[in-house]
């Protein structure tokens, strides 16, 4: 075995009390990137072709404030029902988010930010056990899958700001804000999900200040790529091949 690598069965899952802590400091580092954007900035584009870097905020706000409450997220699913129209919930969910912002100034987005980021990260830790457990359907690499809501709110919904905020720092360049601690521990739960995924052998080596040696059984690829590539790669930003093509949620 690689020296220092880390078993990903050794990688423990993101418990409901972390994901709290988790949540709230990815949001307070989406706010502080807004914050240093210039007003050239907000109109650049971004990743996803059809959003700009206002667009990409105003989905962020939205799901901020979202999932901050029980209402809050009722209005959102009742959004999101019509503007889906016969494509999925999630489209109709950032389509219904965006719409609702855009008549909003930037400075008026950088303070709901402000407001909501710390409240949703606070609610979706204190969401019931029954609620948890409900069914999801959504669709990942072309496959229908069935998720339970817990893994929205203590997973999803918090890689979802990490990866946008990897796509705004792109798109204006800016430097991506990096930590073992945070950043580190999202992405050692994106490989283990993805190892999980795909069930073959590797040894990963992730390079930069959130990177990381895994490994699973014996032998297979040996890959190695830069960490915050590696997520791009798997989101379906970036084109990768064998076991890179295997995709995980975001």
């Amino acid at each position: 075995m690689t020296a220092s690598a880390t078993p990903v069965d050794q990688v423990p899952p993101i418990s409901r009390t972390e994901a709290i802590g988790l949540a709230a400091a990815e949001n307070q580092r989406v706010l502080e990137l807004f914050r240093t954007l210039q007003p050239e900035d907000w109109t650049k584009q971004t990743d996803c072709p059809a959003w700009d870097v206002r667009a990409m905020a105003a989905h962020l706000v939205g799901a901020m404030e979202g999932f901050s409450s029980f209402n809050s997220m009722r209005k959102l699913m009742r959004a999101a029902g019509k503007a889906k129209g016969d494509g999925p919930m999630v489209d109709g969910m950032t389509a219904s988010q965006v719409a609702a912002r855009a008549d909003r100034s930037t400075d008026q987005l950088i303070a709901e930010a402000a407001t909501y980021g710390p409240r949703q990260a606070k609610w979706r830790g204190g969401v019931p056990g029954l609620m948890r457990k409900a069914p999801l359907k959504q669709d990942v690499g072309g496959v229908e899958e069935t998720w339970k809501m817990g893994y929205l709110f203590d997973v999803v919904l918090t890689r979802d700001p990490w990866m946008h905020r990897v796509d705004i720092t792109r798109a204006t360049g800016r430097e991506m804000v990096l930590t073992a601690d945070h950043d580190g521990r999202l992405i050692a739960d994106v490989v283990a999900e993805w190892a999980r995924r795909h069930g073959q052998p590797f040894t990963l080596h992730l390079t930069g200040p959130a990177g990381g040696v895994f490994t699973q059984g014996t032998g297979g690829d040996e890959i190695t790529i830069d960490a915050v590539e590696f997520c791009r790669t798997l989101s379906g930003r970036a084109n990768g091949a064998g076991l890179l093509t295997t995709e995980v949620p975001f």
